[in-house]
């Protein structure tokens, strides 16, 4: 198959074609490079890979080393990555630490694959774990090993709930994202993933949809602490009403801090509130940590700030220290599934064992779980003070070292809250803009218009203020940029005019 090149701006996005794989300007190739450059490879990728690709899509480069937080593509060219593999790299790429693991865990000789059978790494992953819960919780728990991917990890807390309940259905709430298997991807909000499945990928059960508290976009029109009081209020008479259409159902999922749906955090009050609900109803909760969990937030699990103990935690992303690992850690007291009830062959990750208890342990020690606390608030605290002079910044939110941007229409109405109108286009150049100046970030949220910062916790404070420096220059550019066109509409309105005011008088 013969694939056309492509001719891209620096930007690295071709004109008018969302769909076209993008491919690097320069055809250097560094050592690491064979076989071929940097746009050769992205044509073949075009070629080869599916039109599900995601963030080959955003970013056309083709890395080649990393360390740290610092990527380098086959052309040389060297990026700071903000995207972390989604939030995998708690300690950055090829830490020392990560690295060590594994060329001792290679070097022992252990059984790379075991299936679930117990072994020395296990028992220690398993005791670095447990470490890091919150005691009340650690004391009543089980671990549940899944297939090396969040969203098995979230089949298993909706099926292990179904089995001890006896009953189906799921509460989820707006702007939720829990994974792509047919469970998960039912409990998601995002609509335009769900859509082109038949059914909305609904599987094992009716999912009833809550409201998030989002303050900037409130659900209820008004924000601040009364939206989320609203929220657990319409939570609460929903479940009581008996002619609200909702049979008391198996589970409630949410997350602490919504990540693909836009760095949104619960306020501590509402996760409280969950948890009573849920509670004093005999619905387990399920707190879905894979991308909040191991420090990200500032504490090691977001449930964690709001002091409420759920009944089932999902894990997976950073505690596997860069590898696939995914587990369910849960209270004793729903252990009532049947041997092989939630099984897979790629749960025995030997070497993700020894690399996530490595890493968590290092997180402990070096005090990265505070350390993401102090850096994020003073990311967070340098782009809210921006909003003035860049308009375009609606939002600026998170928690810890996972912080959203919302990028804005300045010119548009205000709603009830005081929020402008989603401006994607506008977030997509930023996207673009950081590309060019070297860094790495994704975009999330409704309409796919907030910037998402989710660096690695070992970030230094240098390359903390250049991730700022270089965004805030991308953000002006931007800005600059809708200025320009939105004067050469008005100039061309205006000429417009004004030769049609001659032709008719010269009539």
């Amino acid at each position: 198959m013969t694939v056309p090149a492509l001719t891209l701006s620096a930007s690295g996005r071709p004109a008018g074609d969302s769909d076209a794989e993008v491919t690097c300007e320069s055809d250097v190739t560094g050592d690491a490079g064979a076989p071929g450059d940097a746009h050769s490879i992205l044509e073949r990728q075009r070629a080869r890979e599916s039109s599900a690709r995601t963030y080959a899509r955003s970013f056309p480069i083709v890395p080649a080393r990393a360390h740290g937080m610092t990527i380098e593509g086959v052309d040389g060219r060297r990026y700071l990555d903000c995207l972390s593999g989604a939030g995998t790299l708690a300690l950055g790429h090829n830490h020392p630490v990560v690295r060590e693991a594994v060329q001792r865990t290679l070097d022992s000789g252990a059984p790379l694959h075991v299936l679930d059978l117990a072994t020395p790494e296990k028992d220690d992953f398993t005791d670095a774990l447990f470490e890091t819960l919150p005691k009340e919780f650690a004391d009543r728990a089980r671990v549940h090993f899944c297939g090396p991917a969040g969203t098995d990890a979230v089949e298993a807390a909706l099926k292990l709930t179904q089995t001890a309940t006896g009953r189906r259905g799921v509460l989820a709430f707006t702007g939720a994202y829990h994974g792509m298997t047919a469970g998960a991807l039912a409990t998601t909000g995002s609509v335009a993933v769900k859509e082109p499945v038949p059914g909305g990928g609904a599987a094992g059960g009716e999912v009833t949809r809550l409201p998030y508290p989002y303050a900037y976009r409130c659900p209820f029109g008004v924000g601040g602490e009364r939206g989320a009081e609203l929220a657990a209020t319409y939570t609460e008479r929903l479940l009581d009403d008996p002619s609200g259409g909702v049979v008391r159902p198996a589970a409630m999922i949410l997350e602490a801090v919504q990540g693909e749906g836009g760095a949104v955090p619960a306020p501590d009050t509402w996760l409280r509130e969950m948890r009573r609900i849920t509670r004093e109803r005999g619905i387990p909760l399920i707190v879905d940590e894979v991308q909040t969990g191991v420090g990200r937030t500032g504490a090691y699990w977001a449930i964690e700030h709001s002091g409420a103990v759920p009944d089932v935690m999902v894990m997976s992303k950073a505690i596997g220290g860069g590898l696939p690992l995914a587990v369910i850690v849960y209270d004793r007291d729903y252990d009532g599934w049947l041997p092989g009830a939630h099984t897979g062959t790629f749960r025995g990750n030997t070497l993700a064992m020894a690399t996530g208890a490595a890493t968590l342990r290092y997180v402990t020690r070096e005090g990265l779980v505070e350390r993401a606390a102090t850096v994020g608030a003073r990311m967070a605290a340098r782009l809210d003070g921006l909003r003035s002079e860049l308009p375009l910044i609606g939002d600026v939110r998170g928690r810890g070292l996972m912080i959203g941007v919302e990028i804005v229409d300045p010119d548009g109405p205000l709603d009830s809250c005081g929020s402008r109108p989603v401006a994607p286009e506008l977030a997509a150049r930023v996207q673009e803009g950081c590309l060019e100046r070297g860094l790495i970030l994704e975009l999330g949220g409704r309409f796919g218009s907030t910037v998402r910062l989710l660096p690695p916790l070992v970030i230094t404070d240098e390359e903390a203020e250049s991730v700022l420096e270089r965004l805030t220059e991308a953000i002006a550019e931007a800005a600059q940029a809708a200025e320009a066109v939105k004067a050469a509409k008005v100039s061309k309105s205006a000429g417009g005019s004004g030769a049609a005011g001659v032709s008719g008088r010269a009539a």
